[in-house]
């Protein structure tokens, strides 16, 4: 009898998320009060219209044709759309019609998570502005400042770079930002989990007032909406996907991997992800016992959740987790009833489940109160029919996506870690860098003799700052035991 309330109840779950999701689609398709008319090509300024010819496309795409209005009309403007959506046009060619060449000043601040997508968007906007007189550069870390340095100095009216780096220069005075017009936070979901956080906080200091600020995101979990309110002045929110459709409020996402092979995956896919929290679903109570041990000896802070533990060790586990001090929960379907955690982003299902009903039991877990959350499922080749078949059920926009390779996560975490030195050696005083000088012929020797060395603190180093989140402080730590 209670499994069959239960059922009904997910049923009845079902359903209100779907009429949910097709009211939401109703609003946002509105738009703002007062909805600016979408452009087209022939409506552009003429700047506009040539640095568009001169990109190659045919049509301005939905993403474009509703964000163009508003940075045009000066407003600032956060956009809710995929990667891929063409977004980047979106933003860069209102530049043709708002910077101006004669000056020969920084004028717009792109910032971006990663050195791959701050090179795109430059060379995007160098493709764009051939033969206009704009010049723009790409300033990232893990490379020397010398190329950099030199190509800021000679005058860049359009700098796309990431924040630590930015940051850096601005200390330097190679650059300054007293005349700039438009700022903008590209991938700003993916800049946050890269915890890039405090850096941005600094780099406000050196922002002017009177700017238009944009803020581009895949999803809006409540760190990003944190994230528009202090960086953006009444914003007008424009929610898209990429065929110009709302997006949904749950990213259902999932990757085909190979029975033997989900513990590890699950891993690189956390590695990639860096959620601040996520809940972990296993169809049973072994299972749950294999992967928290797992994530335990990997490093993460990881706790389970079954049926057959005390209730008073149960409350204990979900009172750290509400509180964030843990930062995962790996769980079965029947001791994860009742769970109600605000702002999670993440949900990871390392099992497709037996009961269609539970997907949606699991995946509700995330996004709550209107905010936006992932899904993630692990599928085998044999659970991938029924993966595809529940998503069908119920309505529901699922996307293989491809296995990140071992040099996709480790690229990721380089550049984290980059960010999380150059943010260190920003804090060191004169002194301390004078200090400093004393070690580089060790670690030069290190380098070519000893590198593992080297590896074993950056990967001390990543533990403490990545394992616990990237928004919280780092916690003191005593040593662990092995």
């Amino acid at each position: 009898m209670a499994e069959e309330k239960f059922r009904r109840y997910l049923d009845l779950t079902a359903g209100a998320q779907r009429k949910e999701r097709a009211e939401r689609v109703g609003r946002q398709n509105s738009g703002p009060e007062r909805a600016l008319p979408e452009a087209k090509v022939e409506t552009l300024p003429e700047e506009v219209r040539a640095a568009f010819q001169a990109s190659g496309w045919t049509q301005l795409l939905p993403v474009q044709s509703r964000t163009v209005p508003y940075m045009l009309a000066g407003r600032d403007v956060i956009v809710q759309s995929r990667t891929g959506s063409g977004k980047t046009g979106a933003f860069l060619l209102p530049l043709f019609e708002t910077l101006r060449a004669t000056l020969d000043v920084t004028q717009s601040l792109v910032l971006a998570p990663t050195r791959e997508l701050a090179r795109q968007v430059h060379t995007e906007f160098q493709r764009l502005a051939e033969g206009t007189g704009f010049r723009s550069t790409a300033v990232y870390g893990g490379v020397g400042y010398a190329e950099q340095t030199q190509r800021l100095t000679s005058g860049s009216h359009v700098v796309v770079g990431t924040p630590g780096r930015i940051l850096d220069h601005l200390f330097r005075r190679t650059f300054h930002l007293e005349e700039l017009r438009v700022f903008v936070l590209d991938e700003a979901d993916e800049m946050l989990s890269m915890g890039f956080y405090p850096a941005m906080v600094r780099l406000k200091e050196f922002l002017p007032v009177a700017r238009q600020s944009c803020m581009f995101s895949a999803t809006m979990p409540p760190k990003v909406q944190a994230l528009g309110q202090e960086f953006l002045r009444k914003p007008v929110f424009l929610g898209l996907s990429a065929d110009g459709v709302s997006v949904e409020a749950i990213a259902h996402r999932y990757y085909r991997v190979g029975r033997m092979e989900k513990d590890r995956a699950l891993a690189r896919l956390i590695e990639l992800e860096n959620p601040d929290a996520a809940l972990i679903f296993a169809n049973t109570k072994r299972e749950v016992e294999y992967v928290q041990q797992f994530l335990a000896n990997y490093g993460y802070d990881a706790a389970k959740l079954t049926g057959d533990l005390p209730q008073r060790h149960r409350e204990r586990t979900m009172e750290r987790f509400r509180q964030r001090r843990l930062r995962f929960l790996v769980a079965t379907d029947v001791a994860a009833r009742g769970i109600d955690i605000s702002e999670l982003s993440h949900v990871f299902q390392y099992d497709v489940p037996i009961d269609p009903e539970y997907y949606i039991h699991r995946t509700g877990r995330t996004a709550r109160a209107g905010r936006a959350g992932t899904a993630i499922t692990l599928s085998t080749i044999e659970d991938e029919r029924r993966l595809v078949s529940i998503a069908s059920r119920y309505d529901i926009e699922l996307m293989k996506r491809t296995m990140p390779t071992e040099a996709d996560v480790a690229r990721r975490v380089a550049e984290r870690m980059t960010e999380v030195l150059e943010e260190r050696m920003r804090s060191r005083s004169n002194l301390e860098r004078e200090r400093l000088q004393r070690f580089l012929p060790m670690v030069e020797e290190l380098v070519r003799e000893q590198p593992e060395l080297l590896a074993m603190l950056v990967d001390e180093l990543y533990h403490e700052r990545m394992h616990e989140g990237s928004t919280r402080p780092a916690k003191k730590r005593g040593r662990r035991k092995r």
